[in-house]
């Protein structure tokens, strides 16, 4: 069973930056997809974006898109989330995920906590 650690959430206000990480247990190159979603109080929990391990293709969210950048690094076992331009409907709990197969389900870290204030 992988392990996922996120870190990085914290409080900022309007037009702030904040870096997520997810420091994963095992080898990155033996997952298919790895993801941040993200829960707001009250509603679904929501992807907001993904990659796909070994196509440089990375999804987002109309959302976020040209705000926020996932990127990782296979030699650190980490995936990030690059969060620019903070707005205060980003407020919500962010989880890291990863399908180890790509008919598998997601396997969930505990979250960290993001905050924007206006």
């Amino acid at each position: 069973q992988v392990r996922l650690v996120e870190s990085g959430g914290g409080s900022v206000q309007t037009g702030g930056s904040l870096r997520l990480s997810c420091a994963a247990s095992n080898y990155m190159y033996s997952r298919c997809q790895m993801a941040w979603f993200r829960q707001a109080p009250g509603k679904e929990r929501e992807v907001v974006a993904h990659l796909l391990i070994g196509v440089n293709r990375p999804y987002y969210d109309d959302s976020v898109r040209d705000r926020f950048t996932i990127s990782r690094d296979s030699g650190k076992n980490t995936l990030y989330l690059q969060m620019n331009s903070l707005k205060p409907e980003d407020t919500a709990m962010y989880y890291c995920a990863e399908k180890q197969y790509c008919q598998g389900s997601w396997s969930w870290g505990q979250g960290t906590q993001v905050t924007v204030s206006s």
